[in-house]
């Protein structure tokens, strides 16, 4: 959500990020916006004009009512009353308008960072650079179901009849190799500096409001029937949800965390046949980073939130790309945003395992969060957001890179120690 000062003596600005996120239809709210902001600050002003004469004829009553004026203290005494009326009848219209005025600001899209290339959808997403060399074997991968079934080690089937579709039963070696991998990236963020934490796995709903759009939130998030609770989606969530209206001195800063959660997502629409299997789904797990900054740091954090993902995904020899998300690709509250993509020897080519962003202050301004300076004001952090290692997608990355032609899969060096010891997985 922008400042609705932004808006107001920047309003051309705003239709024309609007226009390079290619939401057109979104256009006419920015007038609509500066219409209520307009009525909200004349209803501020009268009901402040109307307090304000109320006050000074209260104190004339006495003095009246003193000199026997008796019919005159009346007359003043409906005077007030029916400036109270008023009144009242402003601040119910005051607050219709602030909510109205809210309900269209958080449509708004943020302000997009100037280095972000333009483009209509994730089909002009640019690629940045590359780390590993791509590798296509000489024999054939099969599907990464079939090759978690070798071992044993999945049941859609069973999970079909239990939950229906989209979700899946982890068994043996590759649920051993989905918690190792989960364990394997807690200690890596540790490392780095990062603090660890097991968020709720539920949330408010103005915590989820203040974190995304409601276009992602109609399409990803799982409301609990009777109560004011929704399922995460991502423990992003959870985690900046943490900071919801408080004042953080800014000796505190940055704030970085790196957490563990089950994941839910609704996953509304039609996929195809490459996002069957474990690829997209309704239940999964996940380690994530997140980071609260200044605002003068937040561009020095996204370029190393997301290396830490490439650095992650080239200690178990998989080959990744970077790619930049253009405009139209962009969620609504992001600055600026990029892709980790995994090296899929199969299909022979990437596939997202990651996502990068800075969203500005635009969380901040909707959670209330601020920052206490050493000079006594206050302001809104930074906060960015990164995929630490979501398994199901990054164990089909890790099985298809670490593939023998004998059938077997290698355990890099990182996660053995992880996996009892264990080199390689046989079936």
């Amino acid at each position: 959500m922008l400042d609705i000062r932004f808006i107001r003596e920047n309003p051309e600005v705003v239709k024309q990020n609007i226009r390079n996120k290619f939401q057109d239809a979104k256009l006419p709210l920015v007038d609509a916006v500066l219409d209520l902001d307009k009525e909200n600050r004349a209803i501020k002003q009268e009901v402040e004009e109307l307090r304000a004469q109320r006050n000074k004829l209260s104190k004339q009553i006495g003095g009246l009512m003193a000199r026997g004026l008796r019919e005159e203290a009346e007359e003043v005494k409906k005077t007030i009353a029916q400036d109270a009326s008023r009144i009242d009848v402003l601040s119910a219209r005051e607050k219709e308008v602030e909510e109205e005025l809210r309900a269209k600001m958080m449509l708004i899209p943020n302000i997009i960072d100037p280095s972000v290339p333009i483009g209509k959808d994730d089909s002009e997403n640019v690629e940045v650079q590359r780390f590993g060399e791509p590798r296509v074997p000489d024999f054939e991968i099969p599907y990464h179901t079939e090759i978690m079934e070798r071992f044993h080690g999945i049941d859609m089937d069973a999970a079909g009849r239990v939950s229906g579709n989209g979700f899946y039963y982890l068994m043996g070696d590759i649920a051993r190799l989905h918690e190792a991998v989960l364990a394997y990236a807690r200690d890596f963020m540790i490392n780095k500096g990062f603090t660890f934490c097991v968020p709720p796995f539920m949330i408010h709903r103005n915590v989820v409001e203040g974190v995304m759009s409601q276009t992602e939130m109609d399409a990803m998030m799982y409301k609990i029937e009777g109560e004011d609770l929704y399922l995460i989606g991502t423990s992003e969530h959870s985690m900046i949800g943490k900071f919801i209206d408080q004042i953080l001195p800014e000796s505190s800063l940055p704030q970085t965390l790196t957490s563990y959660s089950p994941c839910f997502r609704k996953e509304k629409g039609a996929h195809g046949i490459e996002e069957r299997g474990v690829y997209r789904i309704h239940q999964f797990e996940k380690q994530e980073m997140i980071v609260v900054c200044r605002p003068e740091d937040s561009m020095k954090w996204y370029e190393q939130m997301w290396r830490y993902s490439v650095e992650l995904f080239r200690s178990m020899d998989i080959p990744v790309r970077q790619l930049e998300c253009c405009s139209g690709d962009l969620a609504d509250l992001k600055v600026k945003s990029c892709d980790i993509e995994a090296w899929s020897p199969r299909q022979q080519k990437y596939f997202e395992v990651c996502s990068c962003s800075n969203l500005g202050d635009a969380q901040a301004r909707r959670l209330k969060m601020r920052v206490k300076g050493e000079d006594g004001k206050t302001y809104l952090p930074h906060t960015l957001n990164n995929t630490v290692v979501a398994p199901p997608r990054m164990l089909i990355a890790f099985l298809e890179n670490n593939l023998q032609a004998d059938g077997t899969v290698l355990i890099p060096k990182v996660l053995q120690p992880y996996m009892g010891g264990k080199t390689i997985l046989e079936a």
